[in-house]
C-alpha cells in the first residue's frame, strides 16, 4: 500500500528543504505539501531550490497545494476570494511548471473561507470559474484539481463530500473540464459529521486521493476513535488505487510507529 508523507504537518520539527529525505529515510517513497511558499509567484530561485530539495531526495512528489494564503492566519484558499483572485490565477503556471519539472499530477486547490465584503453568490461564481481556469492549466501536464472539505473553519463553506462534488459537477456543466477530483479527507469529513462509509460506498472509484488523521486531535491512525484501516482498506477494494495521504500532526520520533514496516512504501 503506498502511502506519502505530508511534510507541511509532519517531520516540522526539522528545516522544510531536510523534510523529503527524512520521509525518503523513514521508508517512503513520496511526500505531499502544502504551498511551500509565501507568495503566489515565487522567485525562480526558491522554486529550483524547492524542487531539488525533491530531487536530490529520491522522493516524488505526489502532491501539492496550490497557494491557499496565510494558513496559521486562518486563511483556506484563494479559489472563491474575489479580492485575490488574480493571485489564485498567477499561481496556475507557477503549480504547473513545478508538477511537470517533478511528476506531479495532483493539486489541491483550497476553495477559501467566506468573506464579509463578497456576498456567497459572487464567491461561488469566481470559484467556478477559476476552478475551471485551474483544470486547464494542469491538464496541460495530464493532472488533476482537488477540491476537499475542511473542518476547524466556521467560515469555510465546503464541508461534506456532498458539497464538494455539487461544485466539481458545476464547473464540469460550464466548462467541460474532467479532471477535477474529491479529496477525500477522511479527518475532516468525520469532524463535520458526513457519514465517511456511505461517501466511500458512492465514490471510492473516483476519489482523486485520499488523506488520513484520527480523530480526536487530528493524530495518528489509531491515537483516536476512527476505523482508519477499516476506510480505507474498503477504498481499495471498491477501486481506489491511489496514494494514502498522511496529513496528520504526531511529533517525528513517533510520526510512523503505527505502520508495520513492511508497508511503508508498497
Amino acid at each position: 500500500m503506498a502511502y506519502t508523507v505530508n511534510c507541511s504537518i509532519l517531520l516540522t520539527e526539522f528545516p522544510l528543504q531536510e523534510r523529503p529525505l527524512i520521509a525518503k529515510l523513514a521508508g517512503f517513497d513520496a511526500v505531499e505539501f502544502w504551498w511551500p511558499f509565501s507568495s503566489s509567484v515565487p522567485a525562480d530561485a526558491e522554486v529550483t531550490k524547492f524542487e531539488r530539495t525533491i530531487s536530490d531526495s529520491g522522493v516524488k512528489l505526489s502532491g501539492l497545494n496550490f497557494n491557499a494564503g496565510d494558513m496559521p492566519g486562518g486563511d483556506r484558499g484563494l479559489v472563491s476570494w474575489g479580492a485575490r483572485s488574480s493571485e489564485f490565477r498567477d499561481n496556475i503556471d507557477v503549480v504547473v511548471g513545478i508538477g511537470d519539472a517533478l511528476g506531479c499530477r495532483s493539486f489541491n486547490a483550497l476553495y477559501g473561507n467566506r468573506v464579509a465584503a463578497e456576498s456567497a453568490e459572487e464567491q461561488d461564481e469566481i470559484a467556478i470559474e477559476n476552478l475551471a481556469l485551474a483544470a486547464a492549466g494542469v491538464a496541460r501536464i495530464g493532472g488533476t484539481v482537488l477540491l476537499e472539505p475542511v473542518s476547524g473553519a466556521p467560515d469555510y463553506p465546503l464541508r461534506t463530500a456532498a458539497d464538494v462534488l455539487r461544485v466539481i459537477s458545476r464547473v464540469k456543466e460550464t466548462s467541460g473540464a474532467e479532471n477535477l477530483k474529491l479529496l477525500a479527507d477522511f479527518y475532516h469529513l468525520a469532524v463535520n459529521g458526513d457519514d465517511v462509509s456511505a461517501v466511500i460506498e458512492r465514490h471510492a472509484a473516483d476519489f482523486g486521493h485520499i488523506q488520513i488523521a484520527d480523530n480526536p486531535g487530528r493524530g495518528a491512525p489509531g491515537t483516536g476513535e476512527l476505523p482508519l484501516d477499516a476506510w480505507v482498506a474498503r477504498s481499495r477494494e471498491l477501486g481506489y488505487s491511489g496514494y494514502i495521504g498522511m496529513e496528520y500532526k504526531q511529533p517525528a520520533a513517533s510520526a510512523f510507529n503505527w505502520l508495520p514496516q513492511r508497508f511503508l512504501s508498497h
